[in-house]
């Protein structure tokens, strides 16, 4: 990870901004059971755009780790970063027990990831751009498309709100009321509310100018019926 002695000070403090739940250790514990990542799906779609045995794979903001087991079978090299310890130790830990797995935990964040070696094919994102404040979204994209080779593909899912912002209040509502009310494998209005009012989850017209002044095509964006899912296949389309 970057050094914070060598960062500069106005850089955003990621961890800081990682969300408390991912910082805690009992619910990393259980993350797995409470959220499904639909790795091999994903996995899946990357492959059908290219992903082989020659390929670098990027999964920044790895979590414990779905998609980057799955996937690693399926390409050279992965790398999996991630800004929290906690989530990067459960991934680990796994990793210990698969011999010879090809993959690469690297601790650092969308705004702090060095990359070495060749440039990334592949780079995957989900669930941790909205993390991040608006003007730091924009630098994080940016920083991705630079990791990319030309042409290289960007799969980006993440909490996204497609309504108007007048709409608002009606559809958060609707999603937070969808939470279990008491804590076991499935999101609570607690957290839900928590997602909300203390993450960073933007309007999908916002976003998508961030994308393209990135230097991205967006080649594929579906959006959930109830406006608060967003999923993208993005193109590297710089020289």
């Amino acid at each position: 990870m970057t050094d914070p002695d060598a960062a500069p000070g106005w850089l955003l403090d990621e961890v800081a901004h990682a969300g408390r739940e991912n910082l805690d250790r009992e619910h990393v514990a259980r993350y797995d059971a409470k959220e499904d990542a639909h790795a091999d799906a994903e996995v899946r779609l990357l492959t059908d755009l290219g992903m082989g045995s020659t390929s670098t794979v990027l999964d920044i903001g790895a979590g414990t780790g779905q998609f980057a087991l799955a996937a690693a079978p399926r390409c050279r090299r992965l790398v999996a970063v991630d800004v929290s310890p906690v989530m990067l130790a459960r991934l680990r830990a796994k990793l210990d027990e698969i011999a010879g797995a090809n993959v690469e935990c690297v601790r650092a964040g969308l705004l702090t990831y060095e990359h070495r070696g060749d440039p990334v094919d592949y780079a995957y994102c989900r669930l941790a751009l909205h993390h991040l404040p608006d003007f730091w979204k924009a630098i994080a994209l940016v920083r991705i498309n630079r990791l990319l080779r030309p042409g290289g593909i960007l799969r980006l899912w993440d909490v996204v709100y497609d309504f108007d912002p007048g709409e608002a209040p009606s559809r958060v509502e609707a999603w937070c009321a969808t939470g279990d009310d008491d804590i076991g494998t499935d999101w609570t209005r607690p957290e839900l509310e928590e997602h909300v009012r203390d993450e960073h989850s933007t309007f999908t017209w916002l976003l998508e100018v961030m994308i393209k002044k990135a230097g991205f095509a967006i080649d594929d964006a579906v959006y959930s019926a109830d406006g608060i899912d967003a999923k993208y296949v993005l193109r590297n389309v710089t020289a």
